[in-house]
């Protein structure tokens, strides 16, 4: 009798078993359910964290000049972090700097930032702002190449080098939101020194004395932009030249003539253009040989670079300098009186630059046996 009470009692204890599991497996579910959850949030979370608010890179201490103008908002701000490589979303550096309440303590200023930073530091940073930055007046004369501008910028302490200013000019490539420039690059041509070459407006310009190359051209473009108006846009396609013709026109011009000589040089280049003659300026020589001769020699004036208006029929390759309104002007309205009539001049005086012109190459050749004396 006791064997069949054990065996009783074990199968009693056995269903009271399965009756505990049955109650208890549904809750054990959920929960198991809510920690994988809750660990995947956790570890989503903990992802989104590192990639979105933690520093880009944290071995990374270059310093990164970010230039924050006046009024701008925490969504530009954030768009110019993002662009510098400083953070990895724009939105979430907007979220952070709402929610902490700090929209309205961001200042506009010059901040170097770098990619070991997290978004608090930053924001902190830019919260403080800065001193003010000191600046310095920059004179860019008529005719002044882009190496020229280079070379004033290193004098006066703007940066220890020229090297990534004269990339930038070489290449044009930054500063496509130009028209003209996109115009340029889009369709390049090999052995153009600059594409910015002409450009750089000439005028006086305060910078920043640690004012960016980048910025600096900039400034200089949209200068060149206010000065080339609508009203020559149109004269240049009433004359079927484009920006860059006319650019490169008044480089020529800017080299060869004083002010009041401006718009006969320009008669006789564009009279010269239209009957199919060369332009043959000595101008584009010195910008190939970087020597300011007065004469050159036989093998120079041979030189088989694009440049080179003795050899090749047309306008240079680009313009050999960066002419002011005047002659932007001159290029666009030539003397009408000269405009087919006179299709030579040379020197008169080395000590005045004023020319002398001639209609015919007899008289040019006259001229020339007559005045060299004085070059």
């Amino acid at each position: 009798m006791s064997g069949v009470r054990s065996e009783k009692e074990q199968r009693r204890r056995e269903r009271s078993r399965q009756n505990t599991w049955r109650v208890l497996r549904p809750v054990l579910a959920v929960v198991l359910s809510i920690l994988i959850a809750c660990g995947a949030v956790f570890a989503v979370g903990s992802a989104l964290y590192r990639k979105l608010v933690l520093p880009i890179d944290r071995d990374d201490a270059t310093p990164i000049l970010v230039e924050i103008p006046s009024g701008a908002g925490t969504s530009q701000i954030g768009k110019l972090l993002y662009e510098s490589g400083l953070i990895s979303n724009k939105a979430v550096f907007k979220i952070y700097v709402d929610f902490m309440g700090k929209s309205s303590s961001l200042k506009a200023g010059s901040y170097y930032l770098s990619k070991n930073m997290d978004i608090m530091s930053m924001v902190d940073v830019i919260c403080k702002g800065n001193p003010p930055r000191e600046t310095i007046d920059i004179t860019i004369t008529e005719g002044m190449s882009v190496e020229d501008i280079g070379a004033l910028l290193v004098s006066k302490g703007v940066w220890e080098n020229a090297d990534k200013f004269l990339e930038l000019c070489r290449t044009g490539e930054d500063f496509m939101d130009y028209s003209c420039i996109s115009a340029i690059v889009q369709n390049p041509k090999e052995d153009r020194k600059y594409v910015l070459e002409g450009y750089l407006f000439p005028d006086t310009y305060t910078i920043y004395k640690d004012a960016s190359e980048k910025s600096v051209i900039s400034k200089m473009l949209v200068r060149f932009l206010d000065v080339f108006s609508t009203d020559y846009m149109e004269r240049a396609a009433e004359l079927s030249m484009s920006i860059d013709d006319v650019i490169t026109l008044a480089s020529l011009i800017e080299r060869e003539a004083k002010t009041a000589d401006f718009e006969k040089v320009s008669a006789v280049f564009h009279g010269r253009l239209r009957e199919g003659m060369t332009l043959g300026s000595d101008a584009p020589l010195r910008y190939i040989t970087g020597q300011n001769l007065i004469e050159f020699s036989a093998e120079q004036v041979s030189n088989p670079s694009l440049y080179n208006t003795h050899v090749h029929k047309g306008l240079p390759l680009g313009p050999i300098t960066n002419p002011g309104q005047a002659t932007i002007y001159a290029a666009l309205y030539p003397d009408e009186e000269y405009l087919g009539t006179y299709f030579y001049f040379c020197l008169k005086s080395s000590q005045t630059g004023e020319l002398v012109f001639a209609k015919t190459l007899e008289e040019h050749r006259k001229n020339i046996e007559q005045y060299k004396p004085y070059w």
